[in-house]
């Protein structure tokens, strides 16, 4: 709002003094002439106070006259002027007469001279003309400058009410040169966001509605079944593999809460998250140790001597390495290969397995949530929820996760550029 207070400020200003300024200029120099007309007024009168007052009207019937400009000697008593107006000979009281014309007075000694009734210049209308156009430029300029700023606003107003409506895709396009641009960035940048937080919680209630739905129902059946495993002569190995399955069941939906609850967090934790300089070597080979006990695959690290420090969550990191180590494990047919780097212009981590590779038209949207890729290896593993949290770690990092497949060969590899680590 600043820039529009600014722009109509000096625009007013500017166009105000333009305008009079010039007009001003134009009227002196053509029109007002005015001091040109007292100055015989004013001389004669001079003259006439000169003179005794017993002569003054002869000397004034001696001139020759002017119907156009008659003159009259008269006393002080004849007039409704006071003794201060006309104290000073030099100065000219003016009065209307009628409409087109008017009187002059000034004071000779102590009598006055009376000029008139004279025509009034048919010029001096012009100065109301010249007003009128001062005022008409004046409101012009204003509307150059009000009309595009009120058609802008009414997008702005229509777009909010089109928000308002649920039409969460509603976004606002101006000219570069309006004033009012900032204000719609931000309404987009505001809509954007919303509608982020809008389809994340569709799919959080998809994610409720169908992916416990299926290990719900089997603990449903198996609640059913239950009596019959508990009869006394029940087998006690099939009794314990129900079980066993039941809690399966209860492991994969606390699974999938915990990843939901995860992804949620992230979303809140934009403003709150704790950054502080960690070493980014130690904790990737932390990760690999505690993961590498898990799985035979192995686990190959190359870093560079030196240790490589990030601004970072360490938390957050380490939750965006297991992911992909993880998924890692599970695809590759040889060992995995993890690298640290850093250039003049970021710092990376790249984890890379030699699986079948991702198919081509999942790598756009392999990072969405909820989405589980066709492979045949995958199946139905996972709950899509992996690989659209390392996305929002890394953006709440002003990073970012890349990713390079073929068959053979896929590199996951996350970014922090270096100019955000110095800021």
């Amino acid at each position: 709002m600043k820039r529009l207070f600014i722009s109509l400020y000096f625009l007013l200003s500017l166009g105000v003094l333009g305008i009079g300024w010039a007009l001003d200029n134009l009227w002196q120099s053509n029109v007002d002439d005015k001091g040109a007309h007292d100055a015989p007024l004013i001389a004669l009168a001079q003259v006439l106070s000169a003179v005794p007052v017993a002569q003054r009207q002869a000397m004034l019937d001696s001139i020759e006259s002017n119907p156009k400009f008659p003159l009259t000697l008269l006393d002080a008593e004849q007039v409704a002027f006071s003794s201060e107006q006309l104290i000073q000979a030099d100065k000219i009281i003016a009065t209307p007469y009628d409409l087109n014309h008017e009187l002059h007075f000034v004071a000779v000694g102590e009598q006055v001279l009376m000029a008139g009734p004279i025509e009034l210049d048919p010029r001096a209308s012009l100065r109301n003309l010249y007003n009128i156009f001062f005022y008409l430029l004046l409101g012009f300029i204003v509307l150059i400058w009000v009309w595009p700023l009120s058609k802008d606003l009414k997008i702005l107003g229509r777009a909010t009410k089109e928000f308002g409506q649920a039409k969460w895709n509603t976004r606002i396009k101006l000219a570069k040169s309006s004033q009012v641009l900032p204000l719609a960035d931000t309404f987009n940048d505001m809509a954007a966001h919303i509608s982020a937080l809008i389809e994340n919680q569709k799919h959080l209630s998809n994610a409720v509605s169908h992916e416990i739905r299926t290990p719900l129902a089997r603990l449903k059946f198996a609640l059913a079944l239950l009596p019959q495993y508990c009869q006394p002569d029940s087998d006690l190995t099939s009794r314990q593999r129900f079980l066993d399955d039941m809690q399966l069941d209860i492991k994969e939906m606390e699974n999938l809460l915990q990843e939901l609850l995860t992804y949620a967090s992230l979303e809140t934790q934009r403003e709150s998250l704790t950054f502080e300089r960690c070493d980014l070597t130690s904790l990737v080979s932390q990760t690999i140790r505690r993961l590498q006990t898990y799985n035979p695959t192995p686990i190959i690290l190359n870093a560079p001597d030196e240790a490589i420090f990030v601004s970072a969550e360490p938390s957050l990191v380490e939750r965006a390495l297991q992911n992909l180590i993880t998924n890692a494990q599970r695809f590759s047919t040889d060992d995995i290969q993890v690298k640290i780097a850093q250039s003049n212009q970021a710092i990376t981590v790249s984890v890379t397995d030699h699986g079948e590779g991702i198919l081509a038209e999942d790598q756009t949207k392999i990072f969405e949530p909820f989405y589980r890729s066709a492979s045949s290896k995958n199946g139905n593993k996972g709950h899509g929820l992996g690989l659209a949290i390392i996305k929002r770690i890394m953006e709440r990092h002003h990073g970012e996760v890349t990713l390079e497949s073929r068959p053979g060969f896929t590199c996951f590899t996350l970014v922090w550029p270096i100019r955000q680590q110095k800021d």
